[in-house]
């Protein structure tokens, strides 16, 4: 005993080691674990499979950080072509406009665009419903054909009209020359309520010569289109080659029991709109005999080079009828002379 105590001693008062004790999974268990010392560890419980279960979380902010991370990312960004993005959206809405109209039928088909009818655009709609005398683009160009419409006011006793205002537009409807012009004469009737000329109108207005000179250069080799232009002519002391006028005064389709129809009611029937319903607008009756013109074009020109055969088949006749009166007329003085 003796000897134990002085082993002991010379060894230190380091305590004895408790004897081990097993943890109830099965392994030994840690010194903390006795003492109280060391935190409780909390036991892997196994899956039915046997492989570890994750711990529920431990897994959502394993499952958070990931989705954080996701949006943390920025993708690389490249510039597209504006062509390739513009395409991109006509197909999205063409894709959408597709399965809109699917959605409205009846009829259990698939959902295909294919061999399906294309469908106008809504602006293309749009624009079917709007003023047609509204131009379709904003090009001031001369063209072949110029419509030409005049306003006027009266001068000397009122009764004698004199021009006031001359506008020329091209054959898409946009404006070439629209400018007020100041009589030779005094004005003595604005004529308002149909010429939409005021006082003021004149004051800085072209002076009449000025016009005339760049009206004549205007439609010089072009065809002039307009209603009732002799009255337009007349006031500008010009003349036009009669092949290149187009008077839809005088066209025969818009002619009613060989009677001349006013412009604003031919507008309404082949048209669609209504126009000179108060003061006149030179740019708009302008507008409204070129469009006439346009839709009827084809028609119209063939119309003119038939009429054209026609006279030179006539002319020909009578030349031909006047040679042989002619020759008729020498045989005979040939019989009296011998």
């Amino acid at each position: 005993m003796m000897l134990n105590k002085v082993v002991s001693s010379a060894l230190g008062s380091r305590p004895r080691r408790p004897p081990s004790t097993h943890h109830p999974l099965g392994h030994e268990a840690q010194q903390g674990d006795v003492l109280g010392t060391r935190p409780h560890r909390t036991p892997i419980a196994l899956h039915p499979l046997g492989h570890r279960q994750r711990n529920p979380e431990c897994e959502a902010r394993r499952q958070k950080k990931d989705i954080c991370g996701e949006h943390m990312k920025k993708p690389k960004q490249t510039q597209m072509n504006p062509n390739w993005v513009q395409l991109q959206q006509k197909l999205k809405l063409n894709a959408s406009k597709a399965s809109r109209t699917f959605n409205n039928s009846d009829v259990g088909t698939p959902n295909s665009v294919l061999g399906k009818r294309k469908e106008r655009p809504d602006d293309e709609s749009n624009d079917s419903q709007s003023n047609p005398l509204i131009p379709v683009n904003e090009d001031s160009s001369l063209t072949d054909a110029l419509a030409m419409d005049c306003e006027m006011v009266g001068v000397g006793q009122g009764n004698k009209s004199a021009l006031g205002r001359v506008t020329l537009v091209n054959k898409w409807g946009n404006v070439v020359y629209d400018e007020f012009v100041r009589p030779m004469e005094r004005v003595v009737d604005f004529r308002t309520k149909i010429s939409g000329i005021r006082p003021r109108d004149l004051r800085k207005a072209k002076d009449f010569w000025s016009a005339q000179k760049k009206v004549a250069e205007l439609i010089n080799g072009r065809i002039l289109v307009g209603h009732a232009l002799n009255n337009d002519l007349k006031a500008l002391l010009l003349s036009h080659p009669r092949k290149d006028i187009r008077d839809t005064s005088e066209y025969q389709p818009f002619l009613k029991s060989s009677n001349r129809r006013a412009l604003r009611h031919l507008a309404a029937e082949h048209l669609g709109v209504n126009i000179q319903t108060g003061e006149h607008c030179p740019i708009e009756d302008a507008c409204a005999a070129m469009l006439l013109y346009q839709r009827n074009k084809k028609e119209w020109e063939k119309s003119i080079k038939d009429q054209f055969r026609l006279k030179q088949k006539q002319r020909k006749s009578k030349q031909k009828k006047k040679q042989k009166n002619e020759d008729g007329s020498n045989a005979n003085h040939v019989e009296i002379g011998s």
